[in-house]
């Protein structure tokens, strides 16, 4: 596979960017959170590439990112309950899962046949740059093959989607470095997370109060297949030491010397950065098994783990 094309995101790369998304191509799009592959969510033809891409199933729907909170308005229906999350998260890792408003431009096959919209104002100044200057919605699942680990870096998309993408715009390691949190906010129904993410719970919860479980009736927004953000070789969650067939990936300073590690002082916003490299890095060793030290579940690492126990689930 020949990789795609890395272009800076200088004035001229977001031109080259705009150029293909109206021509109805996909690119390789930095956010805040993992790197997306992005193409005009108005446009069926463009979404299906996707989802073709990335092997996606057309059952799993796509976020919709978008410029601005009055952008946002324009693709969902936004309640007080919704105005108070973009008020306080956006733009940020933030998605919102809202009615369809009547006279969205997202395409129903990026939304998968449903009456919700799945809705995100990233922070990325690339991200927004390309937003600004598309006036429109872009569809950008992660850029990986689906299934796999996200991507953080222009390279890794470059390299696992090779020239299937038009161009990767390249806005350095991403910050966060997992996916967005998730939030359903819909008419007579409790908020409710539908994935855990880069922003914690108990900072929605200051918002919203009390967030619901999912019911669990289906797919109705991204990343809540069983099986998911996975590398290739197997994990092994809450670990306490490697065996002889293993690697260790660690956590806090309890970790030995030398292992990979997501953050030597415990730190669960630093591991949550780490999180998709040192797993890149684990399997790029060729390592079969990967055994993985216990992280805490509290805050961030309620999405960390959400991701590791998807990775770690049956294929």
């Amino acid at each position: 596979m020949t990789p795609a094309r890395i272009v800076t995101s200088d004035a001229a790369g977001i031109e080259l960017a705009i150029n293909a998304l109206q021509r109805g191509a996909a690119i390789g799009m930095p956010t805040e959170t993992v790197y997306g592959l992005a193409a005009d969510a108005s446009n069926p033809n463009a979404v299906a590439s996707i989802y073709a891409i990335k092997g996606r199933p057309n059952f799993n729907p796509l976020i919709a990112h978008v410029a601005s909170i009055a952008m946002a308005r324009s693709e969902g229906v936004m309640d007080k309950r919704a105005e108070a999350l973009a008020a306080a998260f956006w733009p940020g890792p933030l998605t919102l899962v809202l009615p369809v408003a009547a006279n969205g431009r997202t395409c129903e096959l990026a939304r998968a046949g449903l009456n919700t919209i799945a809705v995100r104002v990233p922070s990325h100044p690339v991200a927004q740059a390309l937003l600004t200057r598309m006036q429109g919605p872009l569809a950008a699942p992660s850029a990986n093959p689906s299934g796999k680990l996200s991507p953080t870096r222009a390279t890794e998309v470059a390299a696992e989607l090779g020239d299937a993408v038009e161009l990767v715009l390249d806005g350095g390691p991403c910050a966060a470095g997992i996916e967005s949190s998730i939030v359903a906010i819909l008419p007579d129904a409790a908020p409710v997370l539908l994935r855990p993410g880069a922003v914690a719970r108990d900072q929605i919860e200051s918002i919203t109060g009390p967030l619901a479980k999912p019911s669990g009736t289906g797919i109705t927004a991204p990343g809540q297949l069983q099986s998911h953000y996975a590398p290739r070789a197997r994990l092994r969650l809450n670990a306490e030491h490697a065996e002889p067939d293993e690697l260790l990936l660690g956590f806090g300073p309890q970790a030995p010397i030398g292992a990979a590690n997501l953050s030597v002082s415990g730190d669960l916003t630093e591991a949550a950065a780490n999180l998709y490299q040192r797993l890149r890095q684990l399997d790029a060793s060729g390592a079969r098994k990967i055994a993985v030290m216990r992280v805490p579940c509290e805050g961030l690492g309620e999405a960390i783990n959400d991701r590791l126990q998807r990775a770690a689930a049956p294929r």
